[in-house]
């Protein structure tokens, strides 16, 4: 699958232009760990594009509907990874792509909501303000704090320095992300 078909697939099935956002942010972030991971850029990168694909217009059946697009497509590995991206969906961690996606999806929801709420944005948004933020059950309280660090856990990176790394990313394309 290219870039390019994976961006067709995710404008058919979400219109939502947060969403859409999210996706893309998870899809910078996948990508930049890729690179560090040594891993193939171009999956990671479509697993985070493509991760809530069908979440808009099927709530109810995500994430099976784009999982069997993928696996249809000849796309195990992303439809793997994307089928485990929530723990309480209880399917087994098989790569680590399966579990960069997890420690990356509500993770940098959070910090895009960190940096919406912040007068310069992300430009001077720190790992500590973050973590403070993630105590704050009111704050962004939709965003599953147990789902965020059983990721880290699942990855076995430190918390403090995950955070930093997503920053990092998102702050490179603070312009196109609108952040």
């Amino acid at each position: 699958m290219t870039r390019s078909e994976a961006r067709v697939m995710l404008e058919e099935m979400t219109k939502s232009t947060s969403l859409l956002r999210h996706m893309r942010t998870v899809e910078l972030v996948m990508e930049a760990y890729a690179e560090k991971f040594g891993q193939d850029k171009e999956t990671w990168g479509i697993a985070g594009l493509l991760h809530d694909a069908d979440y808009e217009a099927y709530p109810e059946q995500h994430p099976h509907i784009i999982v069997d697009k993928l696996n249809r497509m000849g796309e195990p590995e992303i439809a793997h990874a994307i089928s485990a991206h929530y723990t309480k969906w209880n399917v087994p961690y098989l790569s680590i792509l399966d579990k960069a996606l997890l420690a990356c999806d509500e993770l940098t929801g959070f910090i895009l909501a960190c940096s919406q709420v912040r007068p310069d944005g992300i430009s001077s948004l720190e790992s500590k303000s973050v973590m403070k933020k993630l105590k704050d059950k009111g704050f962004a309280a939709k965003v599953e704090r147990d789902e965020v660090y059983k990721g880290i856990e699942q990855l076995g990176v430190d918390l403090k320095e995950h955070i930093y790394f997503i920053i990092t990313v998102l702050r490179e394309h603070k312009t196109e992300l609108g952040i």
